[in-house]
């Protein structure tokens, strides 16, 4: 053994003091509700624990601290020695849990092993009141089944405003949002058992799915195999309320358009918040009033795009009127409902009234809350709404290339050529689009050559099978309203006949 001098003696006392200090102010940050250096017996099952009262007063107050607490003031008033007067607390809980609880009272940080483990230490944290056990758990990873599998989610991946509140966060709110009583009303005195819990679990959920999901949320992208995939994925984050990562599933594309020098984003009507929609006003010397239809998916874009909307499902029908010069859309079933809506939405937007029905008719029949979503209850349009043929619109009609007629360029100005209420016209001032050349899109031999069509389609009706549309605002003389909105079509697929419809079928079992 080597050799010590007084010097290195002096130095390990003076270290060993520094310790004794660092543990004396450990200590004393304990407050002394029980008496540090006595020693206290619990019973839990078959086990008996014996506790310190520094150990116990470190997370208190407590159903322990709470129970010695009163035996020794009992003790006190009838003048009885404190160490014979202190009984045993026996609670009939499992043991091995509270192993992991004594050891937390002691000092040590206590890690919960799996969902079981998990609701075990938080449901007897929460009947044996402590603190700081409880605060501890409820900042711990959320520990829970989805499937018949375990996981383990932190929850700084709930913290997201867009994907909080969420199932976990609502659904297991009992025991998982606040740490304040797991039981209400459940009186302790004199309880040898608290209410039994189970582990959460969501057994009829696919893990796969969900593992994908968290994936994510981790902020990681995933391969979208097909459009089953994207709608189980998105099924499920419906169903887990992850709002914003709905968002970012759903189908759409955002791209730059340098021929209209904005940035687009593609959207089904179907995908539509009302919390995404915006105006962007677009002014022009004949229409002041002028604007697109913008949107913005919530929680995820940070600024609004120019709205190309995708109907489909042959849910619109145009109708041509006379001259093939004036065209409305129609829209059925749950379109109707939706574009309906939609248009609510917008005329909120602008500040206008939610209906343009005299007040006496509208309480005569419940109040404007009654009256069907349809474009017409709205006041930016009818029932069938106004349509502007875009030259540059890309129309498919019976599987061949359909262009709209123009006229030579001095006949597109307003009110001039094909009428004040001409689309076509109306499209050219209001929305500032300019012929290219004096006789735009004047069909060609070779054009002629590929079967497309330039024929005027008066009185006709077609059905659209699919098409993307731009939502035009722009102002009105003598309408509803002193703006109106109006479809743009970008890209159509349409039938004129049922004819073409039945061609078009495909035999179930295929040719």
């Amino acid at each position: 053994m080597a050799h010590q001098t007084p010097q290195h003696h002096q130095q390990n006392n003076h270290h060993d003091a520094q310790i004794t200090e660092s543990s004396a102010k450990v200590v004393s940050k304990i407050p002394k509700i029980l008496p540090h250096e006595r020693v206290f017996p619990i019973q839990i099952g078959c086990e008996l624990f014996k506790l310190s009262g520094a150990s116990i007063s470190s997370d208190a107050p407590s159903y322990f601290s709470q129970y010695f607490e009163n035996q020794i003031r009992q003790a006190q008033e009838n003048g009885e020695d404190i160490g014979t007067a202190i009984r045993t607390l026996y609670i009939d809980r499992d043991p091995v849990t509270f192993r992991d609880i004594s050891l937390h009272l002691q000092g040590y940080h206590v890690q919960p092993r799996d969902a079981t483990h998990f609701v075990r230490l938080f449901a007897d944290a929460q009947f044996y009141s402590l603190p700081k056990l409880m605060s501890q758990l409820y900042e711990e990873s959320v520990f829970t089944s989805v499937g018949h599998r375990e996981f383990q989610i932190p929850r700084e991946l709930f913290s997201d405003p867009g994907n909080t509140p969420n199932f976990f966060s609502l659904g297991f709110a009992i025991f998982f949002s606040t740490p304040e009583d797991l039981f209400p009303g459940l009186d302790r005195e004199g309880l040898l058992r608290p209410p039994s819990i189970m582990p959460p679990s969501v057994p009829q959920r696919s893990a796969e799915t969900f593992a994908e999901l968290l994936h994510l949320l981790r902020g990681y992208p995933i391969n979208i195999r097909s459009e089953t995939h994207r709608a189980e994925l998105l099924r499920d984050a419906r169903y887990f309320n992850f709002k914003g990562l709905e968002q970012r599933l759903i189908p759409h594309h955002i791209s730059y358009n340098q021929s209209r020098n904005r940035d687009e984003i593609v959207l089904r009507l179907r995908d539509i918040l009302k919390s995404g929609i915006t105006i962007g006003p677009e002014p022009t010397n004949l229409d002041p009033l002028a604007g697109w239809v913008t949107y913005a998916r919530p929680y995820v874009d940070d600024k609004p795009y120019e709205l190309v909307l995708e109907i489909g499902e042959e849910a619109t029908k145009l109708h041509f009127g006379p001259g093939g010069t004036s065209v409305r859309a129609e829209f059925i079933g749950n379109a109707r409902m939706r574009i309906g809506k939609m248009f609510e939405v917008i005329a909120t937007k602008l500040n206008l009234p939610p209906t343009t029905q005299p007040l006496g008719l509208l309480m005569a029949k419940g109040g404007a809350s009654s009256q069907p979503a349809t474009p017409g209850n709205t006041p930016l349009a009818e029932d069938l709404i106004r349509v502007i043929m875009d030259p540059e619109a890309s129309i498919v009609l019976d599987g061949k290339i359909w262009v709209p007629p123009l006229q030579d360029e001095e006949d597109v100005v307003l009110g001039q050529g094909q009428g004040q209420d001409s689309p076509m016209s109306m499209g050219f001032s209001a929305m500032g689009l300019q012929p290219q050349s004096r006789k735009r899109r004047r069909l060609d031999d070779s054009y002629s050559a590929s079967g497309g069509s330039n024929i005027s389609p008066q009185g006709e009706e077609w059905v659209v099978r699919n098409g993307l549309w731009r939502l035009r605002i722009q102002g009105v003389k003598n309408g509803k309203a002193s703006v109106e909105c109006v479809l743009v079509p970008v890209k159509l697929d349409a039938m004129s006949s049922e004819q073409v419809r039945n061609a078009q079928r495909g035999f179930l079992g295929g040719g």
